[in-house]
């Protein structure tokens, strides 16, 4: 087995700075950038991506919805483009948000497998069928080194109708970063927590409690969708495990190579201001 998640996530923050890439190949982007709507053009979009950026980045996190659409072609798109990415040093999130139980949730967490066709770093999962749903695919993060992010304090506008709701005297939201603190901390001998949550990075203010995470934290909403550094800073503030996700700033720069590079830079030096 691998270095745990957590540690290796750590090492690859520390080398390449904290920035995530997301990839999300949705069709207006691929024509933006001359390409087909079609596997052809995905992997076209895949590749150039990949090429300029693997390299240099601490992580890309691919958006599974836009490959899936494609069929069992898009998804060899996918394992291809996966593969390299992690042969290139990057790590590998793949943005799935998936959520199950029992054998359904534990067949989800096979990403997460070497060996697997799309093994993963580490993927995006929902807690909203309770926490003890997401229990297989903890279990086997665990056996193999991988990673977890789990919903839990979303930015989208609606998303407080049911991460407000209080159970026990506590927000959903908080519910969740409770559950994924103490995963962490029956974890804490291994070092770095491998299991973090999903909080936007565009929200009016953190009305969740994180000290207890021990864990990262994946903020997405940078660029495009608003948010900006100030903001992970009056979120999150300093000595947290933040991985800020920048998707259309970045890929609205290609499909030339060394634009993608240039944009990516852009934020990884502003982050490390």
């Amino acid at each position: 087995m691998s270095a745990a998640f957590g540690t290796r996530l750590a090492d690859a923050v520390a080398a390449r700075g904290p920035l995530c890439v997301g990839i999300d190949p949705h069709a207006p982007l691929l024509a933006a950038w001359g390409l087909p709507d079609s596997p052809d053009g995905l992997a076209r979009f895949s590749d150039a991506v990949v090429d300029a950026l693997a390299g240099s980045v601490a992580v890309l996190k691919p958006q599974m919805a836009f490959y899936e659409r494609h069929g069992s072609r898009g998804l060899a798109v996918l394992e291809e483009a996966v593969a390299r990415a992690r042969e290139a040093g990057a790590l590998v999130l793949l943005d799935a948000k998936r959520g199950d139980i029992g054998s359904t949730m534990d067949a989800y967490a096979d990403y997460l497998r070497p060996g697997h066709p799309l093994h993963v770093d580490a993927m995006t999962v929902s807690p909203f069928l309770g926490p003890g749903s997401l229990q297989p695919a903890v279990e086997t993060a665990r056996r193999q080194g991988g990673g977890l992010f789990v919903l839990a304090r979303t930015s989208n506008p609606d998303a407080g109708t049911f991460q407000h709701a209080v159970v026990g005297g506590r927000s959903v939201a908080q519910c969740v970063v409770d559950t994924v603190g103490r995963w962490n901390a029956e974890d804490a001998a291994s070092g770095p927590g491998s299991f973090g949550v999903v909080v936007g990075a565009t929200l009016a203010e953190l009305d969740v409690d994180l000290d207890g995470l021990g864990g990262p934290i994946l903020a997405p909403g940078l660029g495009a969708q608003g948010g900006s550094v100030a903001d992970l800073h009056r979120l999150f503030g300093s000595g947290r495990a933040v991985v800020p996700t920048v998707s259309r700033d970045v890929l609205a720069a290609g499909p030339d190579a060394v634009a993608l590079r240039a944009a990516a830079d852009r934020w990884a030096a502003e982050l490390a201001r």
